[in-house]
């Protein structure tokens, strides 16, 4: 099944939708549940969420962009490019449609293609935090290492907020910048202790670099926030397999040299 299925406008998906969230009209109120889904990395209800929006109000720039930024963060490429050109059609001047219509088309490995929809996003008037992510994650893309002062950039706007970090941290991680990426994770998790995605993405990277004892407190602490979290269990698990692996063969190590 096609995930635009979830996101078209028709009466054949509204029961489900019905079932799946409350029966809520108001636009701000369904505006700020897609923004703590997608907050709680709960994607797809993000996109739910988002959806609703448009339904009410159809040139809504923060709905359509959250829209194809969910997609990106689903590793639906292909969709979340497909979405920004739909939703560039209605406004092809929004920065942050521009910027994740970049995204997506780096995601794809069409960098040069992506980078004049970000230049353009760039030369818009205004700045937002997103903006200057999208413009490093294509530069990324390009091969182009010194993107430093994008991420800065993106930092400095964003203030104390600590979820531009965290967005930061999965755009690192995603290129494998693996330690760029959990100074980052810790920094959000420093300003909002008590987000369970911050400690988990904190374990992923300290794991994928071999730290696993700093891995192992974090997946535990996003556990203690969130027991229901299924990825910092299953990291957990892996890891516990991983310990059991390296035991069992030293052991086997040392019966050799016996």
């Amino acid at each position: 099944m096609s995930r635009f299925e979830h996101l078209e406008f028709d009466a054949a998906r509204q029961g489900l939708e019905q079932r799946t969230h409350p029966p809520v009209n108001d636009a701000t109120r369904c505006l700020g549940e897609a923004r703590n889904a997608f907050c709680r990395a709960d994607f797809e209800s993000a996109l739910r969420w988002f959806g609703r929006v448009l339904e009410s109000d159809p040139h809504n720039v923060t709905a359509w962009a959250g829209q194809v930024r969910a997609l990106v963060e689903l590793n639906q490429f292909k969709e979340a490019n497909v979405w920004a050109d739909k939703a560039l059609e209605k406004l092809p001047d929004a920065a942050e449609l521009l910027a994740a219509k970049a995204v997506a088309l780096g995601r794809l490995g069409r960098a040069a293609e992506a980078m004049p929809f970000s230049d353009a996003a760039v030369e818009r008037p205004g700045e937002s935090p997103y903006v200057w992510l999208a413009r490093g994650d294509v530069l990324l893309a390009a091969g182009q290492r010194q993107v430093d002062h994008c991420f800065d950039r993106a930092l400095q706007l964003a203030g104390t907020d600590w979820m531009i970090r965290w967005l930061a941290a999965r755009v690192r991680r995603f290129w494998n910048q693996l330690a760029a990426a959990l100074k980052l994770a810790q920094e959000a998790a420093s300003l909002a202790p008590d987000q369970a995605v911050t400690w988990l993405l904190s374990g992923q990277c300290q794991a994928a670099l071999g730290l696993s004892e700093p891995a192992t407190r974090s997946f535990h602490q996003a556990l203690a926030l969130q027991p229901d979290c299924r990825a910092a269990d299953e990291a957990l698990s892996e890891l516990n397999a991983q310990g059991c692996l390296s035991r069992f063969g030293r052991q086997i190590g040392r019966w050799f040299q016996r």
